[in-house]
């Protein structure tokens, strides 16, 4: 009972509160030194924050002299330390057991630019900071009265892909001119360590790494893990010295781990190891220095593809539900193979895919994608 009358009545108190708040908001002070203090929100995925920080680069750039604030999930605390483009991170794990003691903590924003955060939370946590401008897109919900971009209405279809949608906030917030669509992550001296420990206990140092990303948030963005393995066979045929890493969260080391005996069964390395799974053994803060070290990811429509995308190794991207053009590769396209089959469900339930591995990734053949990773490897090596 009281989860379900917790929205309803924020929802009224602030209908009430923003409808006697006379605060001035004028449009002038936007790209000026009157704003001080920004509130950033991106406080979902890994992907997703990836997605946030062009936006974040547009946010600096515009306000050179503001303290910028980012609201980021807890899990990728560590991941974000020391991100040029802001001054704070707050975690927020977009809860409402932990929407009171996030709101207290913010206070006294100017401006707030909602890059990418759920609701019923974030919306009201930008206004509860005190910013007198707020921006989000898609301003299509029931919160929208609250922003200071009401109209028009835009929804996900509107905005393209995810890089764009983030630097249409940061031109709502006041930048202007060219802005650059590339990502940045930090690289810490104790992530790249990690990873030269774990290569150096399996003799790696100088290996040909090609890494596996099997897991997803969801299932629906799985390609089936037997197929990685024989993928990674045909590869091993083609290219006997080469490695492979199956990365993972901690979460997903039982499908990593899966994978990565698979490989070793079946393309065994004559006095080493052939593969490894990575999940669970390495800090996320290593996973930069991993996705810089590898040759190519093979990965489905995950928080790693961007990772690698953001350090500049190549992808080859496996999409069937999830659309590329939204959330695939934002940009160095012929860097990337991306490889897209039919939605085989209609209607398609994504998230809530009933198969353990789902049908419409199943049409991904393994021959498309040992080619396109052969493509990969060969430019490389040319």
């Amino acid at each position: 009972m009281r989860l379900r009358l917790r929205e309803p009545l924020l929802y009224r108190w602030l209908r009430l509160k923003r409808a006697v708040d006379r605060r001035p908001r004028p449009a002038s002070e936007l790209g000026t030194p009157a704003i001080r203090r920004i509130l950033a929100i991106s406080c979902t995925a890994l992907g997703d924050t990836l997605l946030s920080t062009p936006g974040l680069r547009a946010l600096r750039l515009t306000y050179p002299q503001a303290h910028i604030t980012l609201l980021v999930h807890p899990s990728l605390l560590a991941l974000f330390t020391g991100l040029a483009e802001v001054d704070e991170l707050i975690p927020y794990d977009g809860k409402w057991r932990s929407f009171r003691r996030t709101a207290r903590q913010l206070k006294d924003y100017d401006l707030a630019a909602i890059f990418h955060g759920n609701e019923p939370q974030a919306t009201p946590l930008a206004y509860l900071s005190g910013a007198r401008h707020i921006f989000k897109l898609p301003n299509n919900n029931r919160w929208n009265f609250l922003l200071s971009n009401r109209t028009p209405l835009l929804g996900w279809d509107d905005l393209g892909h995810g890089i764009a949608q983030r630097l249409a906030v940061a031109r709502l917030a006041g930048a202007v001119g060219e802005l650059s669509p590339r990502m940045t992550v930090p690289l810490p001296a104790a992530g790249a360590a990690a990873l030269s420990t774990a290569l150096a206990e399996r003799g790696w140092q100088e290996a040909n790494i090609v890494a596996l990303q099997p897991g997803a948030s969801t299932i629906s963005r799985r390609w089936p893990r037997s197929r990685f393995i024989t993928a990674a066979v045909q590869l091993a045929q083609a290219y006997p010295d080469l490695r492979f890493v199956v990365s993972g969260s901690p979460a997903e080391a039982a499908l990593c781990q899966e994978v990565a005996a698979g490989i070793e069964t079946t393309a065994p390395l004559a006095g080493g190891v052939r593969a490894w799974a990575s999940a669970g053994q390495l800090p996320l803060i290593a996973l930069p220095a991993l996705m810089q070290r590898a040759r190519l990811l093979v990965t489905g429509d995950t928080g790693p593809m961007h990772l690698a995308v953001t350090v500049g190794t190549p992808v080859v991207a496996l999409f069937a539900v999830s659309d590329p053009a939204r959330s695939g590769p934002g940009y160095d396209l012929d860097k990337h193979v991306v490889i897209r089959k039919w939605r085989t469900c209609d209607p398609c339930f994504s998230k809530n895919c009933p198969y353990a591995e789902p049908i419409c990734m199943d049409n991904i053949a393994v021959d498309e994608v040992v080619a396109a990773a052969a493509t990969i490897l060969a430019r490389k090596s040319a």
